[in-house]
């Protein structure tokens, strides 16, 4: 979704990641180049909404206008997660949940494994998906898209990144997410490809 009209984020301005996820929030501020200073949402005390929507872009548009809303910025958010083809697109939207209530990633890996064992298949095929979302206090908000393909690896590798990077394995590579140098992964990821794209929109 885009305005009718361009809009230009200026450099310097302050915007709010809609996260209260620390490794997410890095992860946005260093896709920002430097250009803006970032606090998150919960620096800022605004709680997290209900996710209430049945897509990735769905869910960053609201959680963006949500954060832009109650703290007075233009807000950034992103919604993210990893499908898997064998689960039929599960977790997707609701990778985090899969993590439960202390956003327990490994037993979220532990998961995603059972389940897979569950069905039987040896289809390790998965990819990332991220939605970026830029919101104004009530006013536009821009929405990107962006994908990364790989295959599941078990057992989980790495201490790098977050969320169920130590099981992903994107095209082209033999090292996960969780092993990468993270200057490496933030070239390419799913969340990468997403800025490219907000970008194109709001910087240049």
């Amino acid at each position: 979704m885009k305005p009718a009209m361009p809009l230009i984020l200026p450099a310097g301005e302050t915007l709010i990641a809609a996260t209260h996820n620390p490794g997410k929030a890095r992860e946005l501020a260093a896709l920002l180049d430097g250009r803006f200073k970032v606090i998150t949402a919960g620096e800022a005390n605004i709680p997290e909404p209900d996710e209430t929507e049945s897509t990735f872009v769905g869910n960053a548009l609201l959680k963006a206008r949500h954060a832009a809303q109650i703290g007075r910025r233009i807000a950034l958010a992103d919604d993210s997660g990893l499908s898997v083809t064998a689960l039929e697109g599960a977790p997707g939207i609701f990778s985090a949940r899969w993590a439960g209530p202390t956003k327990d990633f490994a037993l979220a890996m532990r998961k995603v494994e059972e389940r897979l064992e569950e069905v039987g298949s040896d289809d390790r095929a998965a990819w990332f998906t991220c939605a970026l979302a830029v919101a104004w206090p009530d006013g536009p908000a821009v929405v990107v898209e962006g994908r990364v393909d790989g295959t599941l690896s078990f057992p989980p590798r790495g201490n790098r990144g977050f969320g169920y990077d130590p099981i992903f394995v994107p095209e082209g590579h033999s090292q996960t997410f969780g092993e990468m140098d993270p200057a490496a992964k933030d070239a390419m990821s799913h969340r990468a490809r997403a800025f490219e794209l907000l970008k194109a929109a709001l910087f240049d």
